[in-house]
């Protein structure tokens, strides 16, 4: 009797399952051998380009490690997060779009899986970290003096623990990683959604914790933040020259982690969507060659944030040196008003002096 339960039990799941997983090999690709080598160019431009470009970052960031600020060494963990995906993950599916399959089996499958999800959540709670820390220094100034360096490492603890917290949950055998339904790729395994309460907990918790409550506070602090640039941008014009300059600085750490903020979710959301639907849809729903194109636009999150450093630092450094171009000129013409003035009343003094004599 319990032996065909568990029978019954087990068909049931397996209903539920897609098809790749029930009758197919799970690790054979399913898109034609031209649509992978293209995927496999693309991501290996994207590999390449972000591996440089954070690499960089990290660089850079290590040569003045002493001076960085709180946001600048959250901004260093994410290019540590962007370059752990290019570095640990990429590689593997690369492999194995120009093989046309997966070629790392089940372990490796699990490997990839929670690779991409670790660094993946923890470049979105450092988002949020940062988002958090751009909203106590523009709204709240007494706070945002408060926060150290000391307390962005703490944060850095934290951040890591919550990644690895879970992204190492699937393996106590409360969810699972598995194969993409193209086949060349390995994922959460969204689809146990259709299979047991116990997986729709799972997903939602995942959903819930590594994706919509992190979202919803970097909106939050943002939309603050604009709200209070609008109705504090005058009241700046009229501090001193320190404040303003430090007020400019504050403000190009924001708009940076914005827009990486902006380009992390808009290269997100879609797979984060196609999920979603998958998990909780009806089985099969989301077809295969459209189940790879969020999964192409979520790889290149990486590459983004190192362009927007650079093209934010550039337009910095050119406000900058407009304004010290300006600062100088004003302060060239302040020393020509005073040596003007000072020669009249010297040349008066003389005159004054011959008239006496």
């Amino acid at each position: 009797m319990s032996g065909m339960a568990s029978d019954h039990n087990t068909s049931s799941q397996e209903d539920y399952l897609p098809n790749y997983l029930q009758k197919e090999d799970p690790f054979a690709s399913k898109l034609s051998r031209e649509a992978d080598i293209i995927a496999g160019f693309y991501l290996t431009v994207i590999g390449i380009l972000s591996t440089l470009g954070n690499g960089y970052v990290i660089f850079m960031s290590s040569k003045r490690k002493k001076k960085l600020r709180p946001a600048e060494i959250m901004t260093v963990n994410l290019a540590v997060c962007d370059l752990g995906i290019s570095v640990v993950g990429k590689p593997f599916s690369i492999i194995s779009f120009f093989s046309h399959r997966w070629v790392f089996g089940w372990m490796g499958c699990r490997w990839y899986g929670w690779a991409g999800f670790f660094f993946g959540c923890g470049s979105l709670i450092t988002m949020t970290a940062v988002s958090l820390d751009r909203y106590l220094k523009i709204c709240h100034l007494s706070y945002g003096t408060w926060l150290k360096r000391h307390h962005a490492f703490i944060c850095l603890a934290i951040i890591w623990a919550y990644a690895t917290f879970w992204a190492t949950v699937p393996f106590a055998g409360v969810g699972s990683y598995a194969p993409e339904p193209f086949g060349t790729s390995c994922t959460l395994d969204w689809w146990l959604a259709q299979a047991s309460v116990a997986g729709q907990v799972f997903v939602l918790s995942i959903l819930f914790f590594c994706l919509l409550f992190p979202t919803a506070v970097i909106v939050f602090s943002y939309v603050k933040i604009i709200m209070k640039v609008k109705s504090s941008t005058k009241e700046v014009a009229h501090y001193d020259t320190r404040i303003q300059n430090s007020h400019i600085l504050e403000m190009k750490l924001t708009k940076v982690a914005m827009l990486i903020c902006a380009g992390f979710l808009l290269a997100w959301i879609p797979y984060a969507v196609v999920s979603v639907w998958s998990a909780f849809g009806q089985p099969d729903s989301v077809p295969v060659q459209f189940s790879v194109v969020p999964t192409l636009l979520a790889k290149s999150a990486a590459m983004y944030n190192p362009i927007i450093y650079q093209v934010i630092d550039c337009k910095f450094a050119c406000c900058r040196s407009g304004e010290l171009k300006t600062l100088q000129k004003k302060s060239s013409m302040k020393k020509s008003r005073m040596y003007s003035i000072s020669a009249h009343r010297d040349s008066t003094a003389m005159n004054e002096t011959q008239l006496e004599i």
